[in-house]
């Protein structure tokens, strides 16, 4: 049984998520906002949570306060195909310009062996983009994948990272799987220079970096996996949640260090609808839990 939506992005910041989508919105093509909701009396203050979509892919944003930051560790590949598009070229280097400007680049647009234009860009944000023109030749993938990278202590687990992902998720299946040689310290020969895996309906990317990098994993991006009922919820949760201490909200962290959401389709709705009595009611049951109760936030919501 697939999911009941993707695997969904979701992103902390500070302030900025309604503004941040906006933008986001205005660069990607079919992009738009879905919804925009705000949590009232959280320990953060009021949050606003904004859904949208970027190219089909679906993201969470929220304005939650300075507690967590963006870092590489977790990216957005973007792929431009020039065999479906003859200005792919030319549609990666505009949304390029857009998201260097206020930001930086972390890898020079330029020609480089696994792709003939490829650049890796910090928005304004914090965010991190890998924009890359494919390989007409390669197999295609979805234009928009979030790629994990293993580094520091996570250092060298993305293969098993891929696999033990691709156990949770119904309907999963592997895809590329590339492995450094010897000879190119810091990265050990047998490491996942790329690797990427169907997770659901979903693509995800993962790759090892042995360079002293400085960060890791952290829940300013974490993954939200929206369940039918109860039981998905348990079981999602049974397999994903590895540190007890992470547990919060609907929040998990698993054995890598990755946070996921683990949240039923009924949040989605009650935020899509609006009603903030109803958000207020629900957000009260909710802030308490751990792993959430579905009947308490059905009894939350119907008052």
């Amino acid at each position: 049984m697939s999911l009941v939506k993707p695997i969904t992005p979701h992103l902390w910041f500070d302030k900025e998520a309604k503004e941040a989508a906006e933008f986001y919105c205005s660069v990607f093509p079919e992009s738009a906002i879905d919804s925009v909701a705000r949590l009232r009396n959280t320990p953060s203050g009021d949050c606003d949570v904004v859904s949208f979509s970027l190219h089909g892919q679906p993201f969470m944003a929220i304005s939650a306060g300075p507690l967590f930051k963006f870092n590489p560790s977790v990216s957005f590949f973007v792929h431009f195909d020039p065999e479906r598009d003859d200005d792919a070229r030319a549609k990666l280097d505009k949304l390029w310009a857009a998201l260097v400007d206020g930001g930086q680049a972390l890898m020079p647009l330029d020609k480089y062996p696994f792709s003939e234009h490829y650049g890796w860009v910090q928005d304004r944000y914090g965010l991190s983009w890998q924009l890359m023109l494919t390989d007409p030749a390669g197999e295609r993938r979805p234009p928009i994948v979030p790629s994990l990278m293993f580094t520091g202590d996570a250092y060298g687990k993305a293969e098993a990272a891929g696999a033990f992902y691709r156990s949770v998720f119904d309907g999963s299946m592997a895809g590329q799987l590339v492995k450094y040689p010897a000879g190119m310290a810091p990265d050990r020969e047998g490491s996942v220079m790329y690797s990427d895996f169907r997770l659901g309906e979903g693509w995800f990317a993962a790759m090892d970096s042995g360079h002293p990098h400085g960060f890791r994993f952290n829940e300013a991006i974490s993954f939200v996996v929206t369940c039918r009922d109860q039981a998905e919820i348990d079981r999602y949760w049974a397999q994903l949640s590895s540190v007890p201490e992470a547990e919060q909200c609907g929040w998990c962290k698993d054995r890598f260090g990755v946070s996921w959401q683990i949240t039923p389709q009924l949040m989605d709705e009650i935020l899509a609808a609006g009603d903030q009595a109803v958000i207020d009611r629900v957000t009260r049951a909710f802030l308490p839990m751990h792993k959430l109760d579905v009947a308490k936030i059905e009894a939350a919501a119907a008052g």
